[in-house]
């Protein structure tokens, strides 16, 4: 797997990073003509960011070549969502998508016991071990009354919550194949623990599904002429907070209601058939 990762950053050093106008008039062109030229400029130009970022989480002991396959994801989405007009980088901008992505994978896989996604417990899961270390050191365990509430203080979260964190990351998972019992016949943990979650290896399963479905969405988008795709975005890939009704698109693209209608259905059917035909080959 190393010799993989390191083939991996020998294949993106050729990238080179781009000036501050280049950037934005790619950046430009994939908001107005959803140039998938343009798109892949600016990612290739950010694998590197990627890889600097996913690097940092290293001491989570998760692979690092899934980390990056997740900042990956995050850069995608920043890339769609970057607004050039603003004036300051993407790298800026992308940031936040990278971590949240990677910073997202770790939380469901760095326990088979899910810690939780909450800012609460996000914001104790990445920063406690470094907190600690720098009040009892790299070797420290226990932290002191004064200790909790200083980190509480800091992360502006209860002792209560810091303690709880403090425990799971110091104990880690207990084992279900521990025996029960003494005696040859001893059942183990598992044995009186119902199980309603799929195995580890159907929620692995699962995700590369999911992973291969939003490469193929990115790819079915590409199908689309400028138009079309705006509309199926807005209507099928935005927060339903934000969801804009025909009138604004009406409004927007100059065109009847009837008009916006039949351009989403004609993108719906291009990314459908698109779809199917990828997850049969």
């Amino acid at each position: 797997m190393a010799e993989l990762i390191a083939g991996y950053l020998e294949r993106i050093q050729k990238f080179e990073p781009l000036s501050f106008e280049a950037e934005q008039k790619l950046a430009k062109r994939w908001k107005s003509h959803k140039d998938p030229k343009a798109f892949s400029q600016l990612m290739h130009s950010y694998l590197r960011l990627v890889v600097k970022v996913a690097v940092g989480y290293k001491g989570y002991g998760l692979p690092l070549e899934e980390m990056i396959q997740e900042g990956n994801l995050g850069l995608m989405q920043a890339i769609e969502r970057f607004d050039a007009g603003k004036g300051f980088r993407l790298s800026t901008y992308a940031m936040w998508w990278i971590k949240a992505h990677i910073q997202e994978y770790i939380l469901n896989n760095w326990s088979m016991v899910k810690i939780g996604t909450s800012s609460t417990q996000k914001k104790l899961f990445f920063n406690l071990r470094r907190l600690k270390a720098e009040l009892l050191g790299e070797n420290g365990m226990h932290l002191s009354p004064e200790a909790l509430v200083r980190i509480s203080e800091e992360l502006n979260v209860s002792v209560a919550d810091v303690v709880g964190m403090d425990q799971r990351l110091r104990h880690g998972d207990e084992s279900l194949n521990a025996p029960v019992g003494g005696d040859e016949d001893a059942h183990e943990w598992q044995d009186f623990i119902p199980e309603h979650r799929p195995n580890q290896e159907d929620a692995y399963s699962r995700r590369q599904i999911v992973k291969q479905r939003h490469g193929k969405l990115m790819a079915a988008l590409d199908t689309l002429d400028g138009r079309e795709r705006d509309i199926f975005v807005a209507r099928h890939l935005t927060d339903k907070e934000q969801l804009p009704t025909l009138e604004e698109l009406s409004d927007k693209f100059g065109v009847s209601r009837e008009r916006v209608r039949q351009l989403e259905a004609r993108a719906m059917g291009k990314v459908t058939k698109f779809m199917q035909r990828g997850l049969l080959n």
